[in-house]
């Protein structure tokens, strides 16, 4: 997982393990069933298998998988793609061969097993509500007033038809600025690549990520902590983050098709899929896991949802690339070029609404990735180094909700939820839109914001861009910086 870059804690205990090759029955006989010598054993991997989106074909495809000496863990008739396990190193070249079986990728280059857990972040107290009646920690909240959420609640808190699905590590559904929004009849955990609609499944066990993502979306204007940009609306939690921190693209396969199924209004992806920061369409393995996962968003925007991810943070120029010496991030990451046919998913995905991050000055924040034609819009996610607010705190990032109470996180992954909330504001107030109607306006009400001349926040080149196009829309900010004061207004464009 690298939007965000979660800080990992490495744990010398095994009692983590999500499944090992003892915990998951093999078919009898798999050996012979393949009709070849026994199989090389290696670590248990979960593989894309890719078909035709068609009920005789998929189950052709788990009989074969059976067959190749695998099991299936779930099927997504809907858009073609059966998610398999199998310890045997030869498992995805079998099923290559196979006439009808469109493609099959491994989708992690590490043994299932979940080995490190997200960091602690920095917490903070609300005190007492104050005077005015506005929420406690309301001052410390600059990244909402940049965007003038303040002016925006005065017509409208959003709407309950309108659904979020937060594609995330959960949502403490018990928070008291999140728990009446939280709609559990649409939230679901998609570990293991299929989903569980279990209460406990869904809640955040390692990581307050998702948490804080939801409270920027919708936390409650009710004088507790904190507010969010339209707390009117429900949220769905869905989880596609693992105990370790990763999301594989079975996670995130599962998340866009539930999204689809249940019609939801929008979601949020504040992430890369794991292992590979760019999925090369050169490799098998990344080429099948490029299919399954484009395959699932596109369905979930035919079902009428538009997808928001974030641009990333490591200030990569998208529109440029050359080298990732990141990948892949769950075994042992070595450099490797790469080009334009290389996609961070779902970022680069057609359709997929693409934001990246400013500070409190409304520049780019130093570790926002960015790129001409690929950025849609930008969305305050804070710059603790370079641009820190005439705030209370004087914090940089941005303060939300966390599991139990408020913290601070930064990144393109908090960006990517400002966005979402001012998408939810527009459906709000256009509930006949559709996701192409909602791109549309999220572009149209953005702020412009032109090109730096020279971007090189820390006078040294570390973090250095190049800032392409116009100020109508460029690689930094895409068509500018959103504005739910805009999208609340709409009649006063």
């Amino acid at each position: 997982m690298r939007v965000p870059r979660i800080r990992r804690v490495r744990l010398a205990a095994t009692g983590l393990a999500l499944a090992t090759a003892a915990s998951i029955a093999l078919p009898a006989g798999t050996a012979a069933a393949a009709g070849s010598d026994a199989p090389a054993a290696g670590p248990l991997l979960s593989y894309v298998v890719n078909t035709q989106a068609d009920h005789g074909q998929v189950k052709k495809a788990e009989r074969e998988v059976t067959r190749a000496g695998g099991t299936v863990v779930y099927s997504y008739e809907q858009i073609g793609v059966v998610i398999a396990r199998s310890t045997d190193t030869s498992f995805a070249a079998k099923l290559r061969k196979v006439r009808g079986i469109d493609s099959v990728g491994a989708s992690r280059t590490a043994g299932i097993v979940a080995a490190d857990v997200e960091s602690t972040i920095e917490r903070v107290a609300p005190g007492a509500t104050p005077a005015d009646g506005s929420e406690p920690l309301w001052a410390n909240q600059w990244d909402m007033r940049q965007i003038g959420v303040d002016k925006a609640h005065q017509s409208t808190l959003g709407s309950r038809r309108v659904v979020v699905g937060v594609l995330d590590s959960g949502i403490d559904a018990t928070h008291e600025d999140l728990k009446a929004n939280v709609d559990p009849s649409l939230s679901a955990s998609c570990l293991g690549g299929k989903p569980d609609t279990s209460f406990a499944s869904w809640q955040p066990t390692t990581s307050d990520h998702g948490t804080h993502v939801a409270g920027t979306i919708a936390a409650a204007k009710n004088g507790k902590g904190v507010e969010g940009i339209a707390p009117g609306v429900r949220l769905a939690a869905v989880k596609v983050v693992d105990d370790g921190g990763f999301i594989y693209p079975e996670y995130a396969i599962c998340g866009f098709v539930w999204a689809g199924e249940h019609h939801f209004t929008v979601t949020n992806n504040s992430y890369y899929i794991d292992p590979w920061l760019f999925n090369c369409k050169n490799d098998p393995d990344q080429a099948a896991v490029t299919t399954a996962v484009k395959r699932a968003v596109a369905f979930s925007q035919r079902k009428g949802v538009l997808d928001v991810a974030a641009a990333g943070n490591d200030n990569i120029d998208l529109a440029h690339k050359t080298t990732d010496a990141t990948s892949p991030d769950d075994t042992t990451p070595a450099p490797r070029p790469i080009d334009a046919g290389c996609l961070s998913l779902p970022t680069e995905l057609p359709g997929v609404v693409v934001t990246s991050s400013v500070g409190v000055k409304g520049d780019k924040s130093f570790y926002s990735s960015y790129g001409n034609g690929k950025v849609t819009v930008a969305a305050p996610g804070g710059d603790s180094r370079y641009q820190l607010p005439d705030t209370p705190d004087k914090n940089g990032r941005v303060l939300s909700t966390v599991r139990g109470g408020y913290g601070y996180m930064q990144g393109t992954s908090m960006a990517s939820p400002h966005t979402v909330g001012v998408v939810a504001l527009l459906a709000s107030t256009h509930p006949w839109a559709g996701p192409d109607e909602l791109r549309a306006m999220l572009i149209h009400q953005a702020d412009e914001h032109v090109c730096p001349a020279v971007f090189n926040p820390s006078g040294d080149g570390a973090f250095a861009g190049v800032c392409e196009g116009t100020t109508a829309h460029n690689g930094f900010y895409g068509a500018g910086i959103v504005n739910a004061a805009k999208a609340a207004q709409w009649w006063r464009w």
